[in-house]
């Protein structure tokens, strides 16, 4: 507090200008501007307004007070129910068929004459392959000599078993040999920044997240700012990269029909209050501590800044989709904030925060005073 007890015994001139600088010093210091509040300040709006405002505050003072940083929730259900395995072939598939016939051929000629004289025979098997067959929408192929047959949900082996039968009588021992060229039906598709988006069959039908991107060529980006959505049955989710490669977990087997996107989505948290610089800041690394954080922004500003007053203000959706502000106070000038700060992990968009000192504002209008009446001084000297 600034006392005015003297002014009355100063002489007149000198008084009343003590008493318009202590009225401008008491006045200046609640309109001076600043870069925010200070942390006593934020702590008891939050308690006070908890109920209207929705914000929970946490005193980060032990390890049981650092947020989770759990597994990400499940996203696809357990129960769903893949396509069809591998083998079985269905609409838009095209198939291979090579007839391997021996006698009297029925899909090739010999120009050779045999013992018999008979040129369609054949002293030894030789191969006819058909024209890549394109399954139907309905589910059919055609065959020459044969007609159409029905082939939707059929597995290869049960396809040359079924071509085999119908040409029995018409060609001497033939043996069919089937096989798939191009799967739509094990297929997903693949784009954004990958080397080779597109349609990309499955060779296994067992392939996880991580192997289609490698099966893709590979994304094109750092990994740490990349992420991946998988829709399926009209339900999304979306993963980072960096946590598909370390977590076994988020690493989910991908299925025929769906639809992968690996985009682009830099992570980063802003630094507001009295810190050494108010920016934007990316994430150096997949993971980024808050001790971490606090040194790429310079700190806390040692002329405005409050070590006391840390806080990280979080904005998240709970499992019911409800969003939730959750603010995190660490007073740094406590030996045991630091352990606590390296192992307090910041999530994207998270706003870090440095309240300003209580001596801030008294500081600023001396400064401004000064910045005043040095001129006068100046001119008093000559």
């Amino acid at each position: 507090m600034i006392s005015f007890a003297g002014v009355a015994r100063l002489p007149r001139g000198r008084g009343l200008f003590a008493a318009i600088l202590g009225t401008m010093f008491v006045a200046g210091c609640t309109t001076l501007p600043t870069s925010g509040p200070r942390g006593a300040e934020i702590r008891s709006q939050i308690t006070d307004d908890t109920a209207k405002l929705g914000i929970t505050l946490v005193e980060v003072n032990s390890i049981s007070d650092l947020p989770k940083t759990g597994a990400q929730a499940q996203v696809f259900s357990s129960a769903y129910v893949p396509p069809p395995s591998t083998e079985l072939v269905g609409p838009g598939d095209t198939l291979d068929i090579a007839i391997y016939e021996s006698g009297i051929a029925l899909f090739g000629r010999s120009v050779a004459a045999t013992p018999a004289g008979d040129p369609n025979y054949e002293a030894s098997a030789k191969a006819e392959r058909l024209p890549p067959a394109r399954v139907s929408d309905e589910g059919t192929i055609n065959i020459p000599f044969v007609g159409e047959l029905s082939v939707k949900g059929r597995t290869t082996s049960g396809i040359e078993r079924q071509i085999r039968k119908a040409l029995l009588g018409k060609s001497e021992n033939p043996q069919v040999l089937v096989s798939i060229r191009d799967g739509l039906t094990n297929s997903v598709i693949i784009g954004g920044d990958v080397a080779r988006p597109g349609r990309l069959v499955l060779p296994t039908n067992r392939e996880t997240l991580s192997d289609v991107i490698a099966l893709s060529g590979g994304n094109r980006g750092e990994i740490k700012d990349m992420l991946v959505r998988v829709e399926r049955k009209g339900v999304s989710g979306e993963f980072r990269l960096s946590d598909v490669l370390s977590n076994p977990e988020q690493n989910i087997r991908i299925f025929p029909a769906d639809r992968i996107s690996v985009v682009k989505a830099m992570r980063s948290f802003s630094v507001l209050g009295a810190a050494g610089k108010a920016e934007q800041l990316p994430f150096p690394a997949p993971q980024v501590s808050l001790a971490e954080a606090l040194a790429a922004s310079g700190g806390s500003n040692p002329a405005s800044g409050d070590a006391r007053a840390i806080f990280v203000f979080r904005t998240v959706k709970n499992e019911s989709g409800e969003v939730q502000s959750t603010v995190f106070h660490l007073n740094m000038m406590q030996a045991s904030a630091y352990p606590l700060a390296q192992r307090f992990a910041m999530e994207d968009k998270d706003v870090l925060y440095i309240g300003n000192a209580a001596a801030n504002q008294p500081m600023k209008l001396l400064q401004i005073i000064s910045q005043l009446f040095y001129p006068l001084s100046v001119v008093r000297t000559f």
